[in-house]
């Protein structure tokens, strides 16, 4: 029992005798006693009544320290309470009010959102990257972000990906734009300004090209020099066959690696065409590439699997297609040690048309597989040079998918192998006599 309530009772019991002691000086011990018990009651109901409209109206004072009893007691608990309450709606606010300045701190676009995709509020970047004004609060998005890349966004509701559109006040700025979802179905979106990136990325992509273009004159002409000197080897020292021979790998290898860089330039910065599109018998190209891999292993005895569903055709670029699917099979059997097993499917099924590579291969470490379609990325430099690899082939593979609407997906374990899935819309598929 805690003290307040033992005084409230000590209390109460005073006040029944405080009435008892005129009802037996006068002779009517009941009437007393009788009223006693009231005025203890009436005690109570006080104690109750300023309880209740207290909390009807928590702006009232507190019950004096000075009530006694019970109430005395629950007012001290309630000030405690309220003084530890106001210590922490002071803290939140304070935390409220950094976050606050955080957010407008950041050079970025943050506009939170809820579940009807209504704007909450936004920081000032926002103002000026989209054009918001504070009487925009409450409003949909799509009412004033109105490209159709942005509104089929929000429809699709697919978080993990991000998109870029041209600011709504100045169409020669792009915005990367991300969407965060967070508790009670509430948003958070984020927009980057990437036009300066976008600029780098050009300029870089211009000097590839133009490098790659201007070297491949001169490689062309050393490699059939170097070719015609090995034609005479007969009549050559062994010590300058030798020489030659090993420029003649190198040469070869610059030329490989021009010849990707050439391509992947133009994938980079070329948009598909419908009339580039043409029918791809999937099937009987993936035979022949499995028969180059199957000369590629040599005497190292790989078993080459096929799992190639017949008849199953796509919409395409053929070019294209073929480079893709040859990366992936001549990098299986690259990496895949003698005697080891690759496996090539193509199938249909619920997530569209599918061209799977399964090796038994090294595998890659987890934290490599984000980087692996990056140009020049290497998981191990020393082998993949010696394996004749460029660098470029995953690069290629990813801008192939991209201008088919198609996503690339990587599992794979170190010392057991690897699989990569490429996945490509269902409505490019082609089987026979249907489109």
């Amino acid at each position: 029992m805690s003290s307040g309530l033992r005084a409230e009772i000590l209390l109460v019991g005073a006040l029944v005798i405080l009435g008892l002691l005129p009802g037996l000086l006068l002779g009517h011990a009941w009437a007393g006693l009788s009223l006693g018990l009231a005025l203890g009651v009436m005690r109570l109901l006080w104690v109750v009544a300023r309880l209740s409209l207290w909390l009807d109206r928590p702006e009232m004072p507190l019950p004096s320290p000075h009530a006694g009893g019970w109430l005395e007691d629950m007012g001290r608990r309630l000030r405690r309470a309220r003084l530890a309450q106001r210590r922490r709606d002071r803290r939140w606010l304070r935390l409220i009010r950094e976050y606050r300045r955080a957010a407008d701190a950041l050079p970025d676009a943050v506009l939170a959102l809820d579940q009807d995709n209504r704007i909450l509020g936004f920081n000032p970047a926002a103002r000026q990257q989209l054009g918001l004004r504070q009487r925009d609060v409450g409003l949909p998005i799509d009412h004033l972000i109105r490209q159709p890349e942005f509104i089929n966004y929000l429809q699709q509701g697919d978080w993990a990906r991000e998109i870029e559109v041209p600011a709504t006040d100045n169409p020669s700025q792009t915005l990367n734009v991300h969407i965060f979802p967070y508790e009670l179905g509430r948003r958070l979106l984020i927009a980057r300004d990437v036009t300066r990136l976008q600029r780098l990325q050009a300029v870089r992509q211009d000097f590839v090209a133009n490098v790659s273009h201007e070297l491949r004159t001169p490689l062309t002409v050393l490699a059939g020099y170097i070719e015609t000197l090995l034609d005479t080897e007969d009549e050559l020292p062994d010590d300058l066959q030798r020489i030659l021979q090993h420029m003649h790998l190198q040469s070869e290898r610059m030329r490989r690696i021009v010849e990707d860089l050439l391509l992947l330039s133009r994938l980079e910065t070329t948009s598909p065409s419908e009339d580039q599109f043409g029918h791809v018998p999937v099937p009987s190209m993936l035979e022949a590439i499995a028969e180059v891999a199957e000369q590629l292993s040599a005497g190292e005895g790989h078993r080459i699997v096929r799992e190639i569903t017949p008849g199953l055709r796509m919409r395409g670029m053929p070019r294209e297609l073929d480079s893709l699917f040859s990366n992936l099979v001549f990098n299986a059997v690259k990496y895949t040690p003698g005697a080891g097993t690759v496996t090539i499917r193509w199938l249909r099924d619920g997530r569209g048309l599918v061209f799977q590579v399964q090796d038994t291969g090294i595998g890659i470490a987890e934290h490599h597989i984000p980087r692996l379609t990056e140009r020049f990325y290497r998981v191990d430099v020393g082998r993949s040079r010696s394996r004749g690899g460029t660098g470029l082939g995953l690069a290629i593979v990813k801008h192939v998918l991209l201008r088919h609407q198609g996503r690339l997906e990587v599992e794979s374990t170190l010392g057991q192998g690897s699989v990569f899935t490429c996945i490509f819309p269902a409505d490019l598929a082609m089987e026979r006599g249907l489109s």
